[in-house]
């Protein structure tokens, strides 16, 4: 199969969609998985979701089962969701809070930090400190918490220096989740992923968000944003007020930081422009209007935080042509819903939102399926986010296959 994806990548034409096997192949799929998703450093959740000791997340990320746990120490780690014994899941929860990770087939217990506990009458010989529970790669950065689930990760350090003073006047760590929501969209999860690198369909299909969010490609795509006088007034303002803001993106493409500001009477993304959340997320960040630090890291996260409060979208492939999405929204840790905030106000617009790109997403996906499909030309003003994300997703293939593969010009 690798013959055969080297040969599709050749094959593509600069500029243009990927061809339809990108989008249906099972065996393309496969090699998603493999050399992406089962490479990449992937966001799981946030810091906030796991508070006290034992509290942990489960994600599944294709045949992988991970465990997402706060230790008593403090320290938050991730394991194989697999026992040591026969292999059943341990936690086949979403979330929730243990004082033991114990297995729900023969009562095999671990501790928080994995090792084996207990294993009711087995045998001599036997060796405990041989069957913990195996470790998979975590790390947290401004409030999010990441996995990895490569032998030999790539570096998380560039990015964590990066994340971290965007991040940090936000207080992420101490804020806490005030409504979660997940979705399976039937598009394969590059759609998915193109769909939210542009706002080219946003007139036409996002009423909610254009209340708030401005359509001009310097916002939602990848070049023009420095040229922009109104981003750039906006940058100075933030950056004078302490707020780190201008356009940052790493050298391979797989992720970009910047602040960008909504239109002109808005505050938040509500449908009249005000605050969702009485209480500010930080204390520390009182500047009016602030607009929104958008955030993207390939293949998983995409972001919005805003003053008072802030959202994340974890995107997850289930097959050739399903994603799972999941939105969490954060607010203050002491906002109190119905006095400082309505969770109707707060999710409405993300809410309507994403179900309009699930519509979209899911039409695309379609299309695509009908063997008169081909590849159509890109709006290089409006979709040079697609072209980014596209040309990062052909360049990580090519660096995982060893070699590069040009596209027809």
């Amino acid at each position: 199969m690798r013959d055969n994806i080297s040969t599709l990548l050749k094959q593509r034409k600069a500029g243009y969609s990927l061809p339809r096997d990108f989008y249906v192949d099972p065996e393309v799929y496969r090699i998603d998985l493999d050399l992406i998703y089962y490479k990449q450093w992937l966001f799981a959740g946030h810091d906030c979701e796991m508070k006290l000791p034992g509290d942990y997340l489960t994600v599944q990320v294709g045949e992988y089962s991970v465990i997402v746990v706060r230790g008593r120490d403090g320290e938050i780690r991730a394991f194989h969701n697999t026992c040591r014994h026969r292999g059943s899941r341990i936690c086949t929860q979403n979330k929730g809070s243990a004082v033991r990770l114990v297995c729900p087939y023969h009562s095999w217990s671990y501790d928080l930090d994995g090792r084996l506990l207990f294993a009711r009458d087995m045998q001599k010989p036997f060796d405990p400190q041989a069957l913990g529970l195996k470790p998979v790669a975590c790390d947290s950065a401004g409030g999010y918490v990441w996995i990895c689930l490569a032998q030999n990760p790539p570096d998380f350090e560039t990015f964590r220096r990066v994340m971290t003073p965007y991040f940090a006047p936000h207080n992420l760590k101490n804020a806490k989740v005030a409504f979660e929501s997940t979705i399976v969209e039937k598009g394969n999860w590059k759609l998915v992923w193109e769909n939210n690198r542009e706002c080219y369909h946003c007139n036409a299909n996002h009423p909610e968000l254009c209340r708030t969010f401005p359509e001009a490609a310097a916002v939602s795509g990848v070049l023009g944003a420095a040229g922009d006088p109104a981003i750039a007034a906006h940058w100075a303002r933030m950056e004078a007020a302490g707020l780190p803001s201008e356009f940052h993106m790493s050298d391979d493409g797989k992720y970009r930081l910047m602040r960008a500001p909504l239109l002109p009477h808005a505050w938040s993304y509500t449908m009249s422009g005000e605050p969702a959340s009485a209480k500010l997320l930080s204390p520390d960040v009182t500047e009016p209007k602030i607009g929104s630090l958008l955030t993207f890291n390939y293949p998983t996260l995409w972001n919005h935080v805003l003053g008072d409060h802030a959202c994340s979208f974890r995107v997850l492939p289930i097959s050739p042509t399903e994603t799972q999405l999941s939105s969490r929204w954060l607010v203050n840790a002491d906002a109190v819903e119905g006095v400082d905030y309505s969770l109707e106000e707060l999710t409405q617009v993300w809410m309507a939102t994403n179900d309009e790109d699930r519509r979209i997403v899911e039409e695309n996906q379609r299309g695509i399926m009908s063997p008169a499909y081909e590849p159509g030309p890109y709006n290089a003003i409006h979709e040079d986010g697609v072209i980014q994300f596209v040309d990062w997703y052909v360049g990580a293939l090519e660096r995982a296959l060893g070699g590069a593969a040009r596209a027809v010009a």
